[in-house]
């Protein structure tokens, strides 16, 4: 949950650095592009999730040689995509920016931080590997140091170059590429010792048809589940713009709880990943089970922290926010969604992650798509109602997650251990 809770802050960061300057338009384009490099990372999370899957697995299994496979090959993917990203960054630069909508000014900072980040693409993506790795050798703590050394190089690097070095936006840019460096680093380093004979292997290993084919297939999966999820997103602000300057802010600012909310529960979902990989592996029926039951009730239990947590002080946090009277008064409007949704959100989280250790993937991308569909419909339903119904459809689409997930999850489990 620490660990996940510090994703978000490399870009926190170079806004904070940048904001000070005291030009929007510098702002506003680190802002956009930010935004960008989060959508755009968050759709190859399934180099982390299938990683961690895949070595939970192998754990379970007793199959310690295939630790050294699921690293390598997965540094393999992610420095193959990453540097595809890096060759396709203008078409993509151009797709993206066009699709924000920024005006010239702020494009242009935009796309000057964009064209120096790109180039950590690789890094980022391969940091991605390793944390999903040490996670699924339940060495969480690794993990967090990994996340802590990135995070700290980067406001450091941030505030030498940027407000120190008066390096403008490309410092901040420059700052995020450092730390993805250093993060990998630190985390190839930790691998090689804890792996016996290093990371080196041969080519026919790494080259394994049938290993290269099932990892594609769960990869290409979750893919399009994120896809679809981050579908949900995008609509959801495209629809909260489309209502006004002050509805757009005030879902901004409550963005910001569900944000962290859900990095906060998504850590439930790396526990469960974990947890489920390694049963699966070991073939343990009843330790799968305890499992579930386990996130599922500790899952429960901490939303009802959050969003207990919101109820006391999100009128607060509001205020300190945002200076805005209206902005204040139409997000202290929609704040119940808010503070309901963690309660929903926990289940999709956990089965999430039960689903991803397991690697019922392909299932999980349907019952995702399906949610999609429930979301789009309960919004159509919905829609002269305004804000209200966005946020209703919101809110179904958690409950389609997890509820769906559940229903179908009896059936899996007889299909992966046989009959109780």
């Amino acid at each position: 949950m620490v660990a996940n809770l510090t994703t978000p802050l490399i870009g926190i960061v170079a806004t904070s650095a940048i904001g000070r300057l005291g030009e929007a338009s510098l702002l506003g384009g680190v802002a956009m592009a930010s935004v960008i490099f989060d959508c755009l990372f968050w759709l190859f999370g399934f180099l982390r999730m299938s990683t961690l899957a895949f070595t939970a697995q192998a754990l379970g299994a007793g199959e310690r040689d295939a630790l050294q496979v699921v690293l390598v090959r997965g540094l393999a993917f992610a420095t193959a995509i990453g540097s595809i990203l890096i060759v396709l960054q203008l078409p993509l630069s151009g797709v993206l920016f066009s699709a924000m909508g920024g005006s010239e000014a702020v494009t242009r900072a935009g796309r000057a931080y964009f064209t120096i980040r790109i180039w950590s693409s690789p890094l980022a993506l391969a940091n991605y590997v390793v944390l999903g790795w040490l996670i699924g050798q339940a060495r969480a703590r690794l993990a967090l140091a990994v996340q802590i050394a990135i995070n700290l190089t980067n406001v450091a690097v941030t505030l030498l170059l940027v407000l120190v070095l008066d390096a403008g936006i490309a410092g901040a840019a420059i700052a995020a590429v450092v730390a993805e460096a250093v993060g990998l680093i630190l985390g190839v380093a930790l691998a090689r010792r804890l792996l016996p004979d290093g990371i080196a292997l041969s080519r026919k290993a790494l080259l394994d048809g049938d290993g290269v084919r099932r990892m594609l297939a769960v990869n290409r999966d979750i893919m399009i589940r994120t896809a679809a999820l981050i579908t949900v997103f995008l609509f959801f602000n495209a629809q909260g713009a489309r209502a006004g300057d002050i509805t757009l802010a005030a879902n901004a600012v409550l963005n910001n709880f569900l944000l962290v909310s859900a990095f906060f529960l998504d850590g439930l979902a790396n526990a469960a990943e974990q947890l489920c990989g390694y049963a699966i592996g070991a073939r343990d029926r009843r330790a799968f089970s305890g499992a579930t039951r386990l996130i599922l009730a500790w899952g429960f239990g901490f939303s009802l922290m959050v969003s207990s947590t919101l109820a006391l002080f999100g009128p607060a946090l509001i205020e300190l926010m945002t200076a805005s009277p209206a902005v204040r008064f139409a997000a202290r409007d929609f704040l119940v969604f808010v503070i309901v949704s963690p309660l929903l959100a926990v289940f999709a989280f956990a089965f999430d992650g039960i689903y991803i250790g397991a690697t019922w993937v392909r299932d999980m991308r349907n019952l995702m798509i399906a949610s999609l569909g429930i979301f789009l419909l309960t919004w159509f339903a919905l829609r002269s109602t305004g804000n209200t119904g966005l946020w209703f459809a919101f809110l179904a689409h958690y409950a389609a997650r997890g509820g769906l997930q559940g229903l179908r999850y009896p059936a899996l489990m007889k299909a992966s251990f046989g009959k109780a």
